[in-house]
């Protein structure tokens, strides 16, 4: 809840926008963006701009061509944030910054569990794959996400809407796999119940699926024992405009801008911890 406590702790009214990294943030992302080339062209744009350009966006949800004068040309940003979607930086920086954040409250680097779900988002008309969930009536996106029982995003798959979760999960719990293998318990609601997801999945090593159910007669809201954390992650992203719908032609696109969001919401707490 906002008080006027919490409100003092994250004012950030002395930046030039609210979104713009501070000194320390930048600390957290600064050596694992590209270095200078030794040849060609010396590099005249500033990557600290860059990312600030890029949060911008997420936190505002304006189009490309609003993006403000005093950033780098809109071109020079969009260069940079689609390679470093297509090298895999912000899910690379991402996997670093968890395990930085989870040594800072003395717990393993890796998690041993996690919890998964997904969020169906409607599309606009920009095409790419898509699909009507008839249970949310939503036509558009799922977010199928797996986070740390502290809500940290850990993985990410972004697939149409009509794809049921317990289809979505069988490629995401393997990507997950790859990243983290220690990882092998998971939470989860009801839709993931039932051996034939298991039987999916046995062949990438040992899983345990924990189903997390509502307690019997309790209507409308209910906070679950570890179901929750993901909930909130859910409502963290909720506040990224960008993230509002999916207003993206490509699922890799919306991938990296929940990369981006999970980026954004560790480093200011990793900021915040050292103040």
């Amino acid at each position: 809840m906002w008080t006027e406590t919490t409100r003092a702790n994250y004012d950030r009214r002395s930046l030039r926008y609210a979104s713009d990294l501070t000194d320390e943030e930048w600390r957290f992302i600064c050596p694992h963006l590209p270095a200078r080339r030794d040849r060609g062209r010396p590099r005249t744009t500033s990557l600290w701009e860059v990312v600030n350009a890029i949060l911008y966006l997420l936190r505002t949800g304006c189009p490309w061509r609003f993006l403000p004068a005093d950033f780098p040309p809109r071109s020079t940003v969009q260069r940079y944030f689609y390679a470093w979607r297509d090298n895999a930086l912000w899910p690379a920086l991402n996997r670093r910054l968890v395990e930085r954040h989870r040594q800072s409250q003395a717990r393993n680097a890796t998690p041993t569990a996690g919890v998964i779900d997904s969020q169906s988002v409607a599309t606009i008309q920009v095409g790419g794959p898509r699909g009507l969930d008839p249970f949310k009536r939503i036509k558009g996106r799922k977010r199928h996400i797996v986070t740390d029982t502290d809500g940290l995003l850990l993985d990410v798959l972004v697939h149409p809407a009509n794809v049921q979760d317990v289809h979505g999960a069988v490629p995401l719990l393997r990507s997950l796999r790859q990243t983290y293998p220690n990882l092998a318990h998971i939470f989860a609601d009801r839709v993931y119940r039932g051996p034939k997801l298991l039987k999916k999945i046995e062949d990438c090593g040992p899983w345990t699926i924990e189903i997390v159910e509502r307690p019997t007669g309790v209507k409308g809201f209910a906070l679950l024992p570890r179901r929750w954390v993901i909930e909130r992650t859910f409502a963290w992203f909720g506040r990224r405009r960008r993230l509002a719908k999916d207003f993206e032609v490509k699922q890799e696109t919306q991938t990296a801008w929940l990369y981006i969001a999970s980026i954004e919401l560790i480093i200011r707490r990793l900021a915040k911890a050292q103040e």
